[in-house]
């Protein structure tokens, strides 16, 4: 009976048409704040080091999560008009700003990659983040404008094309001129979220994925530090001082933590065993101070954002919003998988943030950004403006009592 009860009570509770955007907003907004807090525990040590200021990260992530807010505030107040037409200027600003990475002297290298644009005061951009969004925006609008191509003699035509060259030349551009694989692991899983998701045949698919996993062995046999990745993942322990150090690391964080963890800001990893602490491996953080419990609380956040996402994807009555909710949650999914593999030991270290709370600025902004527009999709679902015009009078009136 109570199971039941409680079954009924999340019906009802997801049958409200402001559910999938309410539930967005606040399961981004959890990890926004988890991720300030363990950013905070994870670098303090670093960068006291550093800079003589245990708080000098955890003040530039807070600044770019002031920014990802108000990138979110925006997404969700503009119309889908607006992201529509913005598509192909904002495709073609990314494109230019990856073209200026490549350019000696004007693109910086960071760990092997050269990805970013120095700004001011020690800040820099990546603007392969930003190419994630203007591939989604770019890929949603056209397929928006060829619906009824797309069910038409020559729809297989009209799914690959130009979206496959395109997507293809920014993967290009990013896993092979800025060196950095795991955000193009990412944009050719966008790409092929949207081909699934717009109803490509099952042979092109297999094609594809056959494609991708030449080049994924292509890009690991091309450069030696990728082929000692591979081999520490398939064995730490046979170089447990250089290749399989991170995730022997990462692992003994985790084991450290137990069920219920260290206590908050505990970590010994933290203090410069564990590489990339406070970025790529933060999980492995949250596993040794907050346990497991901690590490399945962020879990589940995913999960029900990733589930929120789908839901939104099925119910959108505007295809524009269809196509980006199916890119936008695609995108978190892979990221958020690959991340946690890494960590667990699962998949090779490749270098990939875990989506609101590794730190990055570039990374933090589009990501809040982003969800904020995947929110503003679930107001495409039924019933969801009326219900938001619906809220506001009575808000005003509140206000005037």
């Amino acid at each position: 009976m109570g199971t039941t009860a409680r079954r009924d009570g999340l019906r009802r509770v997801l049958d409200r048409p402001l559910a999938s955007y309410q539930i967005v907003l606040g399961a981004s907004a959890l990890l926004v704040g988890l991720g300030l807090v363990m950013v905070l525990s994870s670098s303090s040590v670093l960068a006291y080091r550093a800079d003589g200021n245990s708080y000098a990260i955890v003040a530039k992530q807070a600044l770019f999560a002031g920014l990802g807010l108000l990138g979110a505030f925006v997404a969700v107040k503009l119309p889908l008009a607006f992201w529509r037409r913005s598509a192909v200027p904002l495709l073609l600003v990314v494109l230019a700003l990856i073209g200026l990475t490549l350019i000696p002297g004007v693109g910086q290298e960071v760990n092997g990659n050269r990805n970013w644009l120095p700004l001011f005061a020690g800040f820099m951009l990546q603007p392969s983040e930003f190419a994630k969004l203007a591939l989604v925006l770019w890929i949603g609008r056209l397929y928006a404008g060829r619906q009824k191509a797309l069910d038409g003699p020559r729809a297989t035509h009209q799914m690959l094309m130009p979206v496959v060259p395109v997507g293809v030349l920014i993967a290009l551009l990013i896993g092979a001129g800025q060196k950095d694989v795991g955000t193009a692991l990412v944009i050719v899983a966008v790409l092929g979220g949207m081909l699934w998701t717009v109803g490509l045949p099952r042979r092109w698919v297999a094609v594809g994925l056959a494609l991708v996993g030449v080049a994924g062995v292509l890009a690991v046999a091309a450069a030696p530090h990728r082929v000692s990745r591979m081999l520490a993942f398939l064995d730490p322990m046979a170089d447990p001082e250089v290749t399989g150090y991170q995730t022997i690391h990462s692992m003994m964080a985790l084991a450290t933590g137990g069920f219920w963890g260290v206590g908050l800001g505990g970590s010994r990893q933290k203090w410069g065993a564990l590489p990339n602490a406070h970025t790529d491996f933060i999980l492995s953080v949250v596993g040794e101070e907050l346990g497991l419990f901690g590490t399945l609380v962020v879990l589940g956040l995913f999960v029900v954002l990733i589930a929120m996402g789908v839901r939104i994807a099925l119910r959108a009555t505007d295809p524009f919003a269809h196509y980006v909710a199916v890119g936008v949650t695609t995108w978190i999914a892979v990221q958020a998988v690959i991340n946690i593999g890494m960590v667990l030991g699962l998949l090779p270290v490749i270098g990939i943030p875990l989506p609101l709370m590794s730190y990055g600025g570039s990374s933090l902004l589009v990501t809040m950004t982003a969800l904020g527009l995947l929110a503003r999709c679930a107001l495409a679902e039924p019933g969801a403006q009326a219900a938001l015009a619906a809220r506001r009078p009575t808000s005003r009136q509140e206000k005037k009592r």
